[in-house]
């Protein structure tokens, strides 16, 4: 049985990532396109219970290794019970956020050492990396607005943080695409939804086979 695919979407608060997978969903099904679609922290019974302590924004207590340790668990739980499975049996695995958003958040945003997330980030995942990262990008200024006018979205311990927080986790994501073109591509956020979608899809082509 042949390997799967593993994409992961990434970008900062109001970047419109989950929106775009939604859009994906009836694209993948038309195509035929065995595949899951998931999310971090999350996916999975224990993770998804994790994502409530780490997000809710009573939790302001919550250290920066602890936040970081939490989301490590979560990743890990989320790998060996859904994604790993998945790509074993050669689907295409879609997660909104992966290990690039630690790097981002936690290292670049809490200032913790990066080399640190990295070798968590690997004993958590056994070394495993998407084949392909979506970045979207869009101005921490804009991406903040878009969640304030969100009537189906209410703002969680992370979208509370400063501006000037949120402009670091921005930097941390320029800085990974800057090191890693190969994987990690820019999609150009702050244009119309269905223009992001359909960029989206053309970037997919250029590495899925059966969206060509």
């Amino acid at each position: 049985m042949s390997k799967g695919m593993f994409i992961s979407l990434e970008g900062p608060d109001g970047a419109g990532k989950s929106s775009v997978l939604e859009a994906l969903i009836p694209i993948l099904e038309t195509k035929g396109q065995a595949f899951i679609t998931t999310r971090e922290p999350g996916g999975v019974a224990v993770a998804e219970k994790i994502r409530d302590v780490i997000l809710d924004p009573k939790h302001t207590e919550i250290d920066e290794k602890t936040e970081l340790l939490l989301y490590i668990a979560s990743r890990r739980q989320h790998l060996v019970e859904r994604i790993v499975p998945a790509l074993n049996r050669g689907e295409l695995v879609l997660v909104d956020r992966f290990i690039d958003s630690s790097v981002a958040y936690q290292g670049f945003g809490r200032g913790l050492k990066v080399a640190d997330i990295d070798w968590l980030n690997n004993f958590a995942t056994d070394g495993l990396k998407p084949d392909l990262t979506l970045y979207f990008d869009i101005d921490v200024e804009e991406g903040l607005a878009r969640i304030a006018k969100s009537k189906d979205r209410g703002a969680d311990r992370l979208d509370r943080e400063s501006v000037e927080w949120h402009k670091r986790v921005r930097e941390g994501y320029l800085s990974i695409l800057e090191k890693e073109p190969n994987r990690m591509k820019r999609i150009d956020a702050s244009q119309p939804l269905e223009k992001v979608i359909s960029d989206t899809v053309a970037v997919l082509a250029e590495h899925v086979e059966s969206l060509r």
